[in-house]
């Protein structure tokens, strides 16, 4: 198979999806693989790396998408790379359909076969690729705490995990997943004051039990989030409904009875956001402000650390790219249901129900279309 890796062209995204070591692995399989030049740079690897690997390096966007079968990219596509899309494409990357109903209907109407990494499943229930950018997200939320939290950045000026004789800060995390979880231990790490709500017993009991004292759990509803939140400097917003919506836990209402000092940081941003009044940012401008309180919703966290990020994603992605590449789509997820989780649009069908029903739109089961 002909694959291609174009550059990544959402604003400050840095990561590249196959590294030139995953190169190597599907040449030796058999397969040709056509980088746009520049592609790596920004995780540190230039075009002399993937030429010695065994790629061939393209001029343009133009050149990857027109020589390609396959396209494995790192975020979803964007307003020109959809133009380049056709019915002979497979699209490998993150799509968030949830979060955007125009990117849907695009995608259905290039008539690509598109899979999400999101989506896909392990034989555990867990999600395979989404799981190193959540961890790493997580980590990153409470990184932009301590960042606009500082006076210079628009913040109060508070250091999050105080100093002797000194209250620290409240850090709030709302939903306890891998985001959830990472934003925890970096939080806890520092010495913050850390509430975390979760619909989850289990979930809750195996915190208490991690952490013990240095950590409250509380079962997640409206009346324990406005409680919560009240008073907090920092809330993490890490809910996830896979595939669907993020729902939506801190309300308009709730929002005006947050302290105005607080930054509010919406991880699930990808999929529409977890408070009502987030709207998507970018690292150039990751603030935006709603009832006078400011959000962090950059919608690429983890295309900061495009180093970090960009090996994990792709020790993660490269086994599923070796089987799209062996065995075509039908082949390798006709075997592997869970594998067959990441079919969301195909042959101009939305192949995933929960976007489906929230748009309103025609679901057709993988294959039937």
């Amino acid at each position: 198979m002909r694959i291609g890796l174009p550059k990544e062209i959402k604003t400050h995204e840095y990561r590249v999806a196959i590294l030139p070591d995953g190169v190597r692995a599907l040449i030796a399989d058999g397969h040709e693989v056509f980088v746009e030049t520049g592609a790596g740079a920004g995780a540190g690897y230039q075009d002399g790396t993937y030429t010695e690997a065994g790629a061939t390096i393209c001029a343009d966007a133009a050149a990857v998408f027109e020589t390609a079968e396959m396209i494995v990219k790192v975020k979803e596509p964007q307003e020109g790379e959809i133009a380049r899309l056709g019915a002979r494409h497979v699209l490998f990357t993150y799509l968030h359909l949830a979060a955007d109903r125009s990117l849907t209907e695009n995608l259905m109407r290039s008539c690509c076969t598109a899979v999400a990494y999101e989506t896909i499943t392990s034989p555990a229930g867990n999600l395979p690729l989404l799981a190193p950018m959540s961890a790493i997200a997580g980590r990153l939320s409470v990184q932009a705490g301590i960042r606009f939290l500082e006076k210079p950045e628009g913040g109060p000026g508070i250091l999050l995990g105080g100093i002797a004789g000194v209250r620290p800060a409240k850090v709030v995390v709302i939903g306890s997943g891998v985001v959830g979880k990472n934003a925890i231990d970096v939080a806890v790490g520092l010495g913050a004051s850390v509430v975390v709500i979760d619909m989850s017993f289990d979930r809750l009991a195996e915190l208490q039990q991690r952490y013990g004292g240095r950590v409250v759990t509380r079962h997640s509803s409206p009346s324990v989030v406005k409680e919560e939140c009240a008073d907090a400097n920092l809330i993490v917003g890490a809910a996830l409904v896979p595939g669907a919506a993020a729902p939506r836990i801190v309300t308009r209402e709730m929002l005006r009875g947050i302290n105005p000092d607080a930054l509010l940081v919406d991880v699930s941003i990808d999929q529409g956001g977890c408070f009502e009044t987030s709207r998507p940012t970018t690292h150039a401008a990751p603030i935006m402000e709603a009832e006078g309180r400011r959000h962090y919703a950059v919608a690429n966290m983890p295309g900061a650390v495009p180093r970090t990020a960009s090996h994990a994603l792709c020790e993660a992605s490269l086994p599923y790219v070796l089987r799209l590449a062996k065995d075509g789509v039908e082949g390798a997820m006709t075997r592997d249901r869970h594998f067959q989780n990441g079919l969301n649009v195909q042959k101009g069908a939305l192949t995933l129900k929960p976007v489906a029903d929230l748009f309103g739109l025609d679901y057709t089961p993988a294959f039937a279309a």
